[in-house]
């Protein structure tokens, strides 16, 4: 077993999911939803399929798939000035630009300004992995759910109302509630995937090396991706999928989608396949892409008996999954950064290739994927100081943030 590491790369990363401290921090869970202690599963199980509503191509080979090679791209500024920006997200039919800020807003920007009254202010703790960390619209654009860590460091996941540009602070819900052991690793993704659900993503707890083995454990949130209707069910504040791959096991937390994660910062969805992409953060030696063909449930990506493809405590369990990309601190990685399939029409010889950078090494590198293999990798050109995120709009046109207050649109040069 390799000794848990404390040590950090780059100082000045944030929500990435890199430090590891070892101070604990006492957690409760309130009755809204448990923080999931029980003791794991003695057994495995296997990767379910589960077909989407609308069925994607048997396929995940672009046609003809891009090369990489021929592909110039550009970064054309949209917004500056931001407070530490790391999502975005977009309404249907409308073309404002959402900005989460790490240290509590969520903002608007209409043709490259920020509106003065911000669309959300919250109360958050200012942790380097805390704060506002993800947001997402519903399907019809009517609601905001944002991911935040409160001001004691625990994580929420809150519903508002929109009116306008601005989420209505009186219609907060809380959908979901996690206590945080540690003030690291927290994930905070969240995006609605192609069945319209949403998914939620949270890192295994905090501190290093997963102390407590939460990844693996089916008893706990912590270290998986979930998926839930956020809509309210009766009492309750939201419902459970029957199709979700732990409903029915005992003392396994239904809303578990996948698992064997240590802190999926950014995850999504391919808009043509949907297949899911996973930037899972890595800890001492080595950062992953993760791929699963789409509607495929229970997947376990091997955190923390594994770290990429190599053994961090022990075998690898059965059935976990290797990543599909794997990169090393040696070569200046620190905190990979999921992003995006390119499905979009300005850069039609990038369309169907995978975007994804690391907080430390600021290139944007391109990926294609060839019958569940990487065919194709490059350096596109532009770099992006303190990578924070990508985003995707509504014509599937792909955006690089910057934790320097910058949030540009990747173009074609």
């Amino acid at each position: 077993m390799r000794a848990t590491s404390t040590k950090k790369k780059h100082v000045t990363k944030k929500a990435a999911g890199k430090t590891t401290t070892t101070t604990a921090r006492t957690s409760t869970t309130r009755a809204t939803a448990p923080s999931g202690t029980t003791a794991p599963a003695t057994t495995t199980p296997a990767p379910i399929f589960i077909p989407p509503p609308s069925s994607p191509p048997t396929t995940n080979a672009p046609t003809p798939p891009p090369n990489l090679a021929s592909v110039r791209i550009k970064l054309m500024t949209v917004a500056t000035g931001l407070d530490s920006p790391v999502a975005l997200a977009w309404r249907k039919n409308d073309s404002t630009m959402y900005v989460a800020q790490q240290t509590g807003k969520v903002v608007a920007v209409q043709n490259g300004h920020v509106l003065a009254t911000p669309t959300l202010s919250l109360s958050v703790s200012h942790g380097n992995e805390q704060g506002v960390l993800g947001i997402a619209f519903s399907p019809d654009g009517t609601k905001l759910y944002v991911d935040y860590t409160d001001p004691s460091g625990n994580t929420h996941v809150d519903e508002y109302q929109m009116q306008g540009t601005v989420a209505k602070a009186s219609t907060r819900r809380q959908v979901l509630y996690q206590a945080q052991p540690y003030p690291n690793h927290n994930g905070g993704e969240l995006i609605f995937g192609p069945d319209g659900l949403l998914y939620i993503g949270l890192g295994d707890g905090g501190s290093g090396g997963d102390p407590n083995n939460y990844a693996q454990n089916l008893g706990t949130w912590l270290g998986k991706i979930l998926r839930i209707n956020p809509n309210k069910s009766g009492s309750a504040a939201y419902s459970v999928p029957s199709t979700n791959p732990f409903v029915g096991h005992v003392g396994e937390k239904p809303e578990i989608w996948a698992y064997g994660l240590r802190n999926p910062w950014r995850f999504s969805f391919d808009r043509s396949l949907g297949d899911m992409w996973i930037g899972d953060v890595g800890q001492d030696l080595y950062e992953e892409i993760d791929w699963v063909h789409a509607g495929t449930a229970g997947a376990n990506y091997g955190w923390s008996q594994r770290e990429g493809l190599h053994s961090y405590k022990g075998a690898k369990p059965a059935g976990a999954r290797d990543p599909v990309i794997e990169r090393s601190h040696n070569d200046g990685y620190c905190a990979i950064i999921g992003g995006y399939v390119y499905r979009g029409n300005a850069i039609p010889k990038l369309r169907g290739a995978y975007l994804f950078g690391d907080d430390c090494r600021s290139n944007i590198t391109g990926a294609v994927l060839t019958n569940g293999h990487i065919t194709q990798q490059r350096d596109l050109g532009p770099t992006v100081d303190q990578l924070t995120s990508f985003g995707q709009d509504t014509a599937d046109e792909l955006y690089a943030v910057s934790r320097t207050g910058t949030v540009y649109r990747i173009a074609a040069s």
